[in-house]
């Protein structure tokens, strides 16, 4: 019975394959950085950038041998997508307070001095 399982993974390509062993977590940080953006965005950056990190490491290992990690290089790509839009949320989470501090800085000296 097994002869027949290992010729039927052989004829589709399956032979050989292994995980990525940052791809999981790559994905976690991507959402994670998703979910935590609206925590005025030092959340959000961090597992960004940890998620972008482990793509990168895990890309390494995909372009040095393509045909076994194609599996979960998908997952590590996904990851790396949702580090990204992590990131770029909570920059603009981080500029959006910055204009609010301002905003309410500029409003409070101009009711001082009378403006």
């Amino acid at each position: 019975m097994s002869d027949i399982l290992d010729n039927e993974n052989q004829s589709h390509g399956f032979a050989g394959s292994q995980q990525l062993p940052n791809a999981t977590a790559c994905l976690v940080m991507g959402i994670l950085a998703i979910c935590t953006c609206w925590i005025y965005g030092i959340f959000g950056i961090v597992f960004g950038i940890i998620g972008m990190v482990l793509h990168t490491k895990d890309k390494r290992m995909y372009l040095s041998n393509s045909m076994t990690y194609e599996s979960s290089y998908k997952t590590s790509r996904a990851g790396y997508i949702c580090s990204l839009i992590g990131l770029i949320l909570s920059i603009l989470m981080i500029l959006l307070v910055i204009i609010v501090i301002i905003a309410f800085v500029g409003g409070a000296f101009g009711n001082l001095f009378g403006k």
